[in-house]
């Protein structure tokens, strides 16, 4: 019995309760309820361990003092407390087990201390992150704030430029309509000039005219030794009258020099003009040279047509009227070259471009609106036109891919094969007089050329059967 006291007293077994009972005390209302219930549990297990020893002493102490001795305390004290209804069995764990239960007990709550101040420290640490984060949240909420008022600032300025912008656009459409009617006005200013400028070609060539029959008429005066003109002038003498040549007829030579010249400016000139423009829409440089030069064949083709269709109007207007000493087809003719601005030119352009459209050699259906060099068209068929008028007349000569080449009337292109012997296609048309070459045309030669041109259909151009020649004369 002693032994076991002893033992109980060294374990100091309510000291311990009482450290358990305080640590609970101080973390009852940081636990769960199970974690409460778990240390309730645990008390109440280490006082009934404690109660066991306690009994155990009890009935130690009993034996010692025989079989009559502590029977009244026990009667006493000891029964009616049990008759309580508290029992409790008697326990199969031995001192021993029980004490080391009790160390075991002591060692798991010492650590669950420590867990518990670590686990203090890890809140403490996880609480401070939160207040940081926290703050920076604030920051950011605040850096949110400030981007959006920037944002709306932004969204009112950029509203206040459009708006800006937009009264600047009708603004600039308001200009642009003003430079467009300023435009419309110069080129109705431009057609006057160009109406006026036709005014001053007519009476320099009526000078002209005057000047010629004056040299005549000087001429007789002195071949007729007369004395003075005015007999002359009479109505009376009609063979002087007679013998008198037509406008036409004394126009002939400038006429004809000035067509070779605007037939060499049309080359040299509009023709590269056009070309740049159609090379804007079409890059194979063969086939725009192809379209100029039908341009040109088909603008020759429409104004004699158009020429023979205007000679047989005036000869059916003068033939009733007609009187005079010269012969009706010179009275046309004069009369042709008197009114060249009576001449519908934009019906033959309009066929022009119509029998492009069909032309398979420059491609079915057309690549490109040949619209885009009407001008070039137009200038061509005054100058076919005009050509028409001189006798004998300029007219173009006979062409066809896959022909033999000839010095005479053609030379080559820069970037022609110069050893082949036949034209692969034409550039530029040659200008005859008569069988006469007056101005070379322009060809590419390359082998093979026959067979290139057995892929397109050939469109010639035939040339009028004239007069005399003319001497030759190059512009290339």
């Amino acid at each position: 019995m002693a032994d076991t006291l002893r033992r109980l007293v060294n374990s100091s077994p309510y000291a311990v309760l009482q450290d358990k009972l305080e640590a609970w005390y101080k973390d009852y209302h940081v636990f769960s309820c199970d974690q409460n219930l778990n240390r309730c549990c645990e008390l109440v297990e280490l006082t009934s361990k404690i109660q066991g020893q306690l009994f155990t002493i009890i009935n130690l102490t009993a034996q010692e003092g025989g079989h009559y001795s502590g029977v009244d305390t026990l009667k006493s004290r000891l029964l009616p407390w049990l008759g309580s209804c508290f029992t409790i069995a008697a326990s199969s764990v031995s001192t021993d087990t029980s004490l080391s239960l009790i160390q075991e007990s002591m060692e798991k709550d010492r650590k669950i201390r420590e867990l518990s101040s670590v686990h203090e420290s890890d809140m403490q640490k996880i609480e401070d992150r939160l207040c940081s984060t926290r703050v920076e949240l604030d920051t950011v909420k605040q850096e949110l704030a400030d981007t959006q008022i920037e944002l709306d600032s932004t969204k009112n300025k950029s509203a206040t430029t459009l708006l800006a912008t937009e009264d600047e656009i009708l603004y600039l459409k308001a200009d642009l309509r003003v430079a467009q009617d300023q435009v419309e006005l110069y080129k109705r200013k431009l057609d006057v000039l160009d109406d006026y400028e036709r005014q001053v070609r007519i009476l320099r060539d009526e000078i002209s005219l005057l000047t010629a029959e004056k040299t005549v008429l000087q001429e007789r005066l002195v071949r007729s030794g007369s004395p003075s003109p005015l007999p002359r002038r009479s109505r009376s003498v009609s063979p002087v009258r007679g013998e008198s040549p037509t406008r036409a007829q004394l126009t002939s030579s400038s006429r004809h020099a000035r067509l070779v010249s605007r037939f060499s400016d049309l080359y040299a000139t509009e023709r590269l003009e056009s070309q740049s423009l159609l090379r804007r829409y079409i890059d194979d440089l063969e086939t725009v040279q192809r379209i100029l030069f039908i341009a040109v064949v088909e603008s020759f083709q429409a104004a004699k047509m158009a020429y023979q269709q205007f000679k047989t109007r005036v000869r059916k207007t003068l033939s009733s009227t007609h009187i005079g000493p010269e012969s009706l087809e010179d009275a046309v003719v004069d009369y042709i070259v008197r009114n060249l601005d009576l001449y519908d030119v934009q019906t033959s352009v309009n066929d022009v471009i119509n029998a492009m459209n069909v032309n398979p050699r420059i491609s079915f259906p057309p690549e490109v609106d040949f619209v885009l060099i009407s001008s070039f068209i137009r200038e061509a068929c005054r100058i076919a036109f005009a050509m028409q008028t001189l006798d004998p007349a300029l007219d173009l000569a006979f062409s066809s891919d896959g022909e033999l080449y000839s010095d005479v009337k053609y030379r080559r292109s820069f970037d022609s094969e110069f050893t082949a012997p036949l034209v692969a296609y034409h550039v530029w048309p040659a200008l005859l007089e008569g069988d006469t070459v007056i101005l070379k045309g322009e060809t590419v030669t390359r082998r093979g050329a026959l067979w290139r041109s057995r892929s397109r259909s050939s469109s010639p151009v035939r040339s009028r059967s004239g007069s005399p020649s003319r001497t030759f004369v190059s512009f290339y």
